[in-house]
């Protein structure tokens, strides 16, 4: 599978799982038991086409971050806290207060088309402008289609963190992925150190959102 095979299969894909969930909304709509249930998902994508390409795909506000190296040394490991790691943001965040999402929401052509409140929310009610599911928004300008993007991995590149709002909501880029290395050192273990990750975010710095990770060390 080539790169451009790739992402028109992932934007083919976020489109038939909307679609599922939007019937799903549907069946919902139509019992008055689950009427209060909503199916609505920011979505984040990474496909390793081999040991050198990954593409992104993302419809939210979840975020992948890479880790890459700043040193001339390409061999050294990610453990050396001597060796400053780099955050790079491999998404972009979909959200109504965006002047490009503003702009497209105002824009989308059905009846009667969307609004972005005084609070920069979709209708006043949602901060995210793409999302999978949710029959009710999608009448006003919440789409599926996600950000597509590919790159190539080379030897200064470490570690990938990909994490929901709730964790970047009290993590910067560069924060998290400092905080990543520090625990790798500690630990040598990815389960454990994303495990601190989502605990730090949680009990000291009090996240109130959904909180999920997942760590992806490479191994040259």
């Amino acid at each position: 599978m080539n790169v451009k095979v790739a992402k028109k299969a992932i934007i083919e894909g976020f489109h038939r799982t909307d679609d599922s969930l939007l019937q799903e909304d549907l069946y919902r709509s139509q019992d008055t038991n689950l009427q209060h249930l909503k199916s609505i998902m920011p979505s984040l994508v990474l496909l390793f086409i081999d040991m050198f390409h990954v593409v992104v795909a993302n419809a939210g506000d979840a975020k992948a971050v890479l880790a890459r190296s700043t040193s001339t040394d390409d061999e050294v490991p990610v453990v050396d806290t001597k060796s400053l790691l780099k955050a790079i943001v491999l998404t972009r965040e979909h959200k109504a207060i965006f002047p490009q999402e503003r702009s497209r929401i105002q824009k989308f052509n059905s009846y009667p088309g969307g609004s972005v409140g005084p609070n920069g929310r979709l209708q006043g009610r949602i901060e995210v402008s793409r999302a999978l599911g949710d029959r009710h928004f999608k009448k006003v300008g919440l789409i599926a289609t996600p950000d597509v993007h590919s790159f190539e991995l080379t030897k200064k590149d470490h570690f990938i963190i990909l994490g929901s709002d709730g964790l970047w909501g009290v993590f910067g880029p560069s924060d998290a992925v400092e905080f990543v290395q520090k625990q790798l050192k500690e630990t040598f273990s990815a389960t454990l150190a994303v495990r601190c990750l989502v605990k730090e975010a949680v009990r000291e710095r009090r996240c109130k959102d959904n909180c999920t990770a997942v760590l992806i060390i490479f191994k040259h």
